[in-house]
C-alpha cells in the first residue's frame, strides 16, 4: 500500500505546476487588461511594448516549471544568434511541449516576449487564454480552402506598421505527428507520393499556406528564417521503435531527461518567393528534418542513436531568468485569494473574462 502511495505521488508532480499556471491566469489576465484599456488611447506600439513585457514575465514563470523544476537538459546542435531578431521560426510538430521549446529558444536570445503563434482556428475558443494569444499576436487560422490568406497579410501588416517585434512560431505539418496515428501518416505519405515530393517518415508533408503568407508578407521586415528539429529523449520504446512524444502532463512528471534541438539559420534572401519554387523549398527542408530525426531514431550505430549529429552544447537556463516571475504573478494571486472581495473578483474574471474572451474572438472571426 505504501508503495502504491509513493507511486501515486510520483506521478501526481504536474498538479504543482498546473496549478500555479492555471492558477495565475485571472491574475496575469486582470493586469493586462487594465495596461489594454489605459494603452487605448495610446500609439499600438507603446500597448505592444508593454504587452511584450507583460508576456515575457508569464512565459518565465512557464519555463521555471518546464526547464528549472523538471530538470530537463537542453541540448542545442547549430550555432544559435545571441541577438534578438525579427524571425519567423518553422519547426517540426508532435507534441504540446512544442510550444513551450519556441520559447526556450527565445528566451536564450532575450526575445520571449516577442513570441507569437500561428494557431489552429480551435484554440480561439480556450478560456482566457483564446483572446489573449490574439491580442499578443497570434494568428488563428484554418485548414485548407477555409484558410484566409488576407485576414492573415492584414494582421502581420498591423504588427509591422506598429513596429512589433516578431518571433513568429509556425509549425507547417498543421498537425501533431504521432507514430501510433497510422492513417494520418500513411494519407500524408500518399499526399506527398501523388505530388511528386519525396515521401518523409518522421515528419508530416508540410503545408505552404502559412509560411508563404507570413513570408510574403515579412520579406522586407525579417532578419532571417529559423529552421528548427526537435527530439525528446525517452520517446522510443524498448524495440528501440520511436514512440508517441510526451504531453505536457508527462514532461512536467519529469519523464523526458532531454530536449535535442537542431538549429539552422536561413538568411531570408536564400529563401524563394513564388509559391511553387516555395513548396518545394519548405519540403527539401522538412527533408532534412526527416534525416536528422532518421539518424536519431533509427541509426544502426547505438552511438549515433538519440542524438543529432554534430557538436551539442548543454543549455542551462539559470534560475535568476524565471523564478522572480514566479514569486510576482504568485504573491499577485495569493495576495487576491486572501481577501473574499479578492476571491470574488478572481472567480468572476475567470467567468466573465472567459465569455468576454469568447465574444471578442467570436466577432473577430
Amino acid at each position: 500500500m505504501l508503495l502504491s502511495l509513493v507511486l501515486h505521488t510520483y506521478s501526481m508532480r504536474y498538479v504543482l505546476p498546473a496549478a500555479v499556471l492555471m492558477g495565475t491566469a485571472p491574475t496575469y489576465f486582470l493586469v493586462w487588461g487594465a495596461w489594454r484599456l489605459l494603452s487605448s488611447l495610446l500609439p499600438s506600439r507603446f500597448y505592444h511594448a508593454v504587452d511584450d513585457r507583460l508576456y515575457c514575465i508569464y512565459q518565465s514563470m512557464v519555463l521555471f516549471f518546464f526547464e528549472n523544476y523538471t530538470g530537463v537538459q537542453i541540448l542545442l546542435y547549430g550555432d544559435f544568434p545571441k541577438n534578438k531578431e525579427n524571425i519567423i521560426y518553422l519547426s517540426n510538430h508532435q507534441s504540446t511541449v512544442d510550444w513551450i521549446v519556441a520559447d526556450i529558444l527565445a528566451v536564450r536570445q532575450n526575445a520571449l516576449g516577442h513570441v507569437r503563434y500561428v494557431l489552429k482556428d480551435g484554440l480561439k475558443w480556450l478560456p482566457l487564454y483564446g483572446c489573449y494569444f490574439s491580442q499578443h499576436g497570434g494568428i488563428y487560422v484554418k485548414r485548407s480552402a477555409k484558410f484566409n490568406e488576407k485576414e492573415m497579410k492584414n494582421k502581420l501588416q498591423s504588427y509591422m506598421n506598429a513596429g512589433t517585434p516578431m518571433f513568429l512560431v509556425i509549425f507547417p505539418e498543421g498537425t501533431r505527428y504521432n507514430p501510433e496515428l497510422t492513417k494520418v501518416i500513411s494519407a500524408s505519405q500518399a499526399f506527398a507520393a501523388q505530388e511528386g515530393l519525396a515521401v518523409l517518415k518522421h515528419v508530416l508533408t508540410p503545408r505552404v499556406k502559412a509560411t508563404y503568407v507570413a513570408f510574403e508578407s515579412m520579406k522586407k521586415y525579417l532578419d532571417a528564417i529559423y529552421d528548427v528539429t526537435v527530439a525528446y529523449e525517452g520517446s522510443m520504446d524498448d524495440k528501440g521503435q520511436r514512440k508517441e512524444a510526451p504531453s505536457m502532463t508527462e514532461f512536467l512528471c519529469k519523464e523526458c531527461p532531454k530536449i535535442h534541438i537542431h538549429f539552422d539559420r536561413i538568411d531570408k534572401k536564400d529563401v524563394p518567393e513564388e509559391p511553387a519554387y516555395m513548396r518545394r523549398w519548405l519540403h527539401e527542408r522538412f527533408e532534412i528534418k526527416d534525416k536528422l530525426l532518421i539518424e536519431f531514431y533509427d541509426s544502426v550505430d547505438p552511438e549515433r542513436r538519440s542524438k543529432f549529429p554534430g557538436k551539442s552544447v548543454n543549455s542551462k537556463l539559470s534560475f535568476k531568468k524565471t523564478l522572480p516571475s514566479l514569486l510576482i504573478l504568485g504573491g499577485l494571486t495569493a495576495s487576491m485569494l486572501m481577501t473574499e472581495a479578492g476571491r470574488k473578483l478572481y472567480v468572476k474574471t475567470w467567468i466573465y473574462g472567459t465569455l468576454i474572451g469568447c465574444l471578442w474572438v467570436s466577432i473577430k472571426a
